[in-house]
């Protein structure tokens, strides 16, 4: 069966657009109980959200939704995705729910869902909840509805989970830095959590009001953040997407650093505490040169779809613990069961403050290949795949390349667009390729 609502990461849309409307949504949080009560006869859901002004008619759409399939409800109120799925797993629920689009603009949200283990939930149960929408509703008698509560302590459970992840000889003191919450989920944890570690913080984009989610501020919009870095004379700095589960970090120098090089650090460091690390998994979009830095140190590199739903699959595949995207989704699966911004950015502090080095310094072995992206638009029903003159220019392109770059071909899984990604050691050469390629399907 293919999945209709379901996208790699729950259901997102425009809010008002089917199919993030109210009555959508009631009716989604009802044949999710009704999949839950097969196996539970009392499940117990939490639910949390972003700061987005239509995450209170969400909330209230869901808990009708579970209520009236006999399935109990707390309410987390704001609380970042992956606090969402720690408490989940800490309190023994059934589900965790979490209202949000991630770093999309306020009119955008979305839908997405935890198991009991605070895993993502795989192909089949989705495939089971849609079934379900297409089922008649089956409320249950007045006895059975489900009621609702507040967990009135939830954000500082989670800073408290967060904070154990750093290590206990060690401290952020003496240390100033810019925390960007991008006025999202993380606006009041993220600069406690570095506060309660010693750090001097300086909070920008912590200051939502239903409209300004990641508007100018967070991961996705990092100008702000390495301005703050160089004004405030701050050592570091951290930014965070709307539902925190994203990281970008600036150092003293307002540089700006990506998941690829903390992805990296974070391998790095492990391995200078004696710690083996066998591997590690990357996307199709990974620098080149994390890939070949990695292997020098005698780590397997592994490349999954774009995607952070597809690098977690491939590090349980493989047992590993440690991957993650350019983006800034980050893994590390013995702190986590997924992506965690805050978690990923005192992984990369403890590894600063351990070795007395600046983020600069720790990745000395890495730089960056210069890499080009073309987005080309594509014709309605234009057979792309099956065109001579582009696998003849992209067997020329690699030839060229040989070992010292990469060429990545992909459509687009959201518009018409075919993008092509060249990146090799030198600059000129990535974007002549880039655009040798992408000339061949242009029209």
């Amino acid at each position: 069966m293919t999945r209709k609502y379901f996208g790699t990461d729950g259901i997102r849309g425009t809010v008002g657009q089917a199919p993030i409307t109210p009555d959508f949504v009631l009716r989604l949080a009802h044949a999710v109980g009704r999949v839950l009560r097969r196996t539970e006869s009392r499940p117990t859901v939490l639910i949390g959200k972003d700061t987005r002004i239509s995450g209170y008619m969400l909330e209230s759409a869901l808990e009708s939704g579970f209520n009236s399939a006999g399935v109990d409800v707390v309410l987390l109120g704001p609380l970042p995705t992956p606090g969402v799925a720690y408490l989940t797993r800490a309190q023994r629920a059934s589900l965790g729910v979490v209202i949000s689009a991630s770093h999309n603009p306020f009119a955008d949200n979305g839908i997405k869902f935890f198991s009991a283990q605070g895993t993502k939930l795989n192909d089949e149960w989705e495939i089971a909840v849609e079934a379900a929408l297409g089922e008649a509703p089956a409320w249950v008698d007045s006895a059975s509805l489900g009621k609702a509560r507040r967990l009135d302590d939830a954000a500082g459970r989670y800073i408290e989970f967060c904070k154990g992840t750093f290590a206990n000889d060690l401290t952020l003191k003496g240390l100033k830095i810019v925390v960007d919450g991008a006025h999202g989920a993380a606006y009041q944890i993220a600069p406690m959590v570095f506060h309660e570690l010693g750090a001097e913080v300086i909070a920008i984009g912590c200051m939502p009001d239903g409209l300004n989610i990641n508007d100018g501020f967070g991961a996705t919009h990092p100008q702000a953040l390495i301005s703050a870095v160089l004004a405030n004379q701050a050592d570091y700095g951290i930014a965070l997407d709307g539902d925190a589960d994203r990281l970008q970090m600036v150092d003293s120098e307002g540089r700006l650093f990506n998941g690829d090089e903390v992805l990296y650090l974070m391998v790095n460091e492990r391995l200078a505490r004696g710690e083996k690390v066998p591997g590690t998994v990357g996307t199709l979009m990974t620098n080149m040169a994390v890939e070949v830095a990695l292997k020098a140190k005698g780590v397997e590199f592994v490349r999954a779809r774009v995607g952070a739903r597809y690098v977690l699959e491939e590090l349980d595949k493989r047992g590993w613990l440690l991957g993650g995207e350019g983006s800034g989704h980050l893994l590390a699966l013995d702190k986590h069961t997924t992506g965690d911004g805050l978690i990923s950015a005192l992984q990369v502090l403890q590894a600063c403050v351990r070795s007395k080095k600046t983020l600069a310094q720790l990745l000395v072995d890495v730089v960056l290949f210069p890499q080009t992206l073309i987005n080309v638009r594509l014709k309605p029903g234009q057979d792309w795949m099956g065109s001579a003159e582009l696998a003849r220019q992209t067997k020329a392109v690699q030839a060229e390349l040989g070992e010292s770059g990469r060429l990545l071909i992909r459509a687009s899984g959201t518009e018409p667009l075919l993008r092509v990604m060249v990146e090799a050691r030198d600059a000129g050469q990535a974007k002549a390729c880039a655009e040798r390629v992408a000339a061949t399907v242009q029209y």
